[in-house]
C-alpha cells in the first residue's frame, strides 16, 4: 500500500473569538498558561476581557511583507533600529497583555518600541489602541481592508495622522502600493526605485 500525498494543504483563516465574562489577571493567566501550546492562537487581555485570535496565512504573509518592506526602507535610508517583532507587552498594573505584529525601537532601545504595527483580517472586540496607549507606544499602524491608518500618541490620547512623524520620509502609499504587489521581488524594485527618487 502507498501513501496518498496531499496535494493541498487547507489553512484558516484569521479568527477572532470575545470570551464571555469578566476576568481577573489570575485567571487570564491560568487561561494563558493552559493554552500556551496551542499554536497559533494569541490571547489579547486588556480590563477584564479576553480575546482570542488565530492567526491565518493572509494575516503572516501581510506582517511579514510590511515589516520585509519597512526594514528594507530603514537600512536604505541608514536610519538605525531594533526589531522586536511581536513581543508580548503586558503589565498587571496595567491590566493588559497582547502582541502586535511587529514592532521597532528606532534609534535605541527604551522602555517600550516606538512603533508597533498590528494586522487585521478580522474586525477584533478589544479596543486597538487603548492597549497601545497603556504602553504609551509612539506609533500604532493598522492594516486592514489593503489599507494603512496610522496613529500618533499625542496627550496620552492616539490621533490619525497621514504622515508618520517617526519616519517622516517614508511615501505611505508607495508602501501600501508595493504591499499589495504579487511580486515579492516586484514590489522590491518598486520600493527601491520610489524611496531613492
Amino acid at each position: 500500500m502507498t501513501p496518498q500525498i496531499l496535494d493541498k494543504f487547507t489553512t484558516l483563516p484569521e479568527q477572532r473569538f470575545l470570551l464571555p465574562g469578566y476576568y481577573t489577571w489570575e485567571e487570564f493567566e491560568k487561561i494563558e498558561a493552559l493554552t500556551a501550546d496551542a499554536p497559533g492562537l494569541r490571547i489579547i487581555y486588556l480590563d477584564g476581557c479576553i480575546e482570542f485570535m488565530t492567526l491565518g496565512e493572509k494575516h503572516e504573509m501581510l506582517k511579514t511583507i510590511i515589516g520585509f518592506l519597512l526594514e528594507f526602507y530603514l537600512c536604505e535610508m541608514g536610519i538605525n533600529f531594533i526589531p522586536v517583532g511581536s513581543s508580548t507587552r503586558r503589565a498587571k498594573e496595567k491590566s493588559a497583555s497582547f502582541e502586535p505584529d511587529e514592532s521597532y525601537y528606532i534609534g535605541e532601545k527604551k522602555e517600550h518600541p516606538d512603533l508597533a504595527i498590528e494586522v487585521n483580517i478580522t474586525s477584533g472586540s478589544i479596543d486597538k489602541l487603548e492597549k497601545y496607549k497603556r504602553f504609551k507606544i509612539t506609533e500604532v499602524w493598522f492594516w486592514e481592508n489593503n489599507q494603512l491608518s496610522l496613529y500618533g500618541l499625542n496627550n496620552d490620547n492616539y490621533e490619525p495622522i497621514t504622515q508618520s512623524t517617526l519616519l517622516p520620509e517614508l511615501d505611505i502609499n508607495l508602501l501600501v502600493r508595493c504591499v499589495l504587489m504579487s511580486s515579492i521581488i516586484e514590489a522590491r524594485t518598486e520600493f527601491l526605485k520610489g524611496i531613492r527618487q
